[in-house]
């Protein structure tokens, strides 16, 4: 079966910029698909490629299996959702889901009724005779979801839709776009600079960095399994131990990932437990931060970050401290990555 969407050695030049640079990736069908990365790193000029509003410089792109090269966007299976939510304000919310429709040339009656059908999937039942502007930010961006499920696309392009929204409503919609693409069960990419957002909805995720993917995989390969400097500094937060540090506790001669939650804050010449390492400092800093507290330490001309369950008030900045991890929470990283 041929992939939803697939990119071969694909590569897109601004000028002396090359913003994608020799990508090869297959997403597929029925599948959630993060592309996760900095401004610039090329996620949002991939999505365009796959919609159309870009072509590849070099390499080629099909979409279940069919070129893409030269289609023009209105001729892909595809639909875009975008931050800014893009509607028209002159129209109501039911004009506006039923516009791609009435492009196509369906008959006012058969528009309606779809556009009912989509808001209903996206809980706005009843909003068709509203304005954009008499609703939420929230609302606005369902109605754009809904205005792009409405002509039935197998591919949903989402670039950053929940970026303009405050924390809590962000969170919720994250669960129901999660929810509604199982319940459809199209294909969603969605482009993202926040690694949580990407954690928590993506079966799979890929990070930018330059113009080219560094690391592809399931979210919690890419957590748990750096493979390299960049991927474990951006995806979350991590300790990146030199080569020296890491051989002297437990671990091989190369750059090493430790996440600060995998590393337990004690008293100093506090016991060892076996299949562990540990290392002696001075806390620098303590932060609280809701659900954890992060110290950070010094400890042999380095800083490292720990983070333990938030309550424990032993430590204090001065205190000198033991941190302890398991070796197997040292993960080593690609060579001079």
């Amino acid at each position: 079966m041929s992939p939803a969407v697939r990119f071969v050695n694909v590569s897109r030049r601004f000028g002396s910029v090359r913003a994608v640079d020799g990508v090869t990736l297959d997403i597929t069908e029925g599948e959630f698909f993060a592309m996760l990365g900095p401004s610039g790193s090329g996620k949002t000029t991939c999505l365009r490629l796959i919609a159309g509003f870009e072509q590849p410089d070099d390499g080629h792109i099909e979409i279940f299996g069919e070129t893409a090269d030269g289609v023009p966007p209105y001729k892909r299976n595809v639909n875009t959702v975008f931050q800014d939510y893009a509607l028209f304000p002159h129209m109501t919310v039911g004009e506006n889901v039923a516009y791609g429709l009435r492009i196509k040339g369906q008959a006012r009656a058969k528009r309606a009724a779809k556009a009912r059908d989509a808001l209903s999937m996206v809980k706005l039942a009843g909003f068709e005779g509203r304005r954009p502007a008499q609703l939420s930010g929230g609302q606005r961006q369902r109605v754009a979801l809904a205005r792009a499920l409405v002509n039935g696309p197998k591919v949903l392009l989402l670039d950053e839709p929940l970026g303009a929204l405050d924390l809590k409503l962000r969170e919720q919609m994250q669960e129901e776009l999660k929810a509604l693409q199982k319940d459809l069960g199209i294909t969603f990419v969605f482009v993202t600079h926040d690694q949580g957002e990407a954690l928590s909805m993506a079966d799979r995720v890929a990070v930018f960095n330059e113009g080219r993917i560094v690391q592809v995989g399931a979210p919690s390969s890419v957590y748990e399994r750096p493979e390299s400097r960049f991927v474990a500094d951006f995806v979350g937060s991590s300790n990146v131990l030199p080569p020296a540090f890491a051989s002297g506790h437990g671990g091989v001669s190369k750059w090493t990932s430790l996440r600060p939650e995998k590393i337990a804050v004690h008293p100093a010449g506090t016991a060892v437990p076996e299949k562990h390492a540990a290392t002696e400092g001075e806390i620098k800093m303590v932060s609280y931060q809701g659900a954890v507290t992060r110290f950070n330490v010094e400890a042999e001309k380095m800083r490292i970050n720990a983070e333990v369950p938030a309550g424990d008030t032993r430590f204090k900045p001065g205190d000198s401290v033991r941190l302890i991890w398991p070796k197997s929470a040292m993960v080593t990283m690609e060579e001079g990555a």
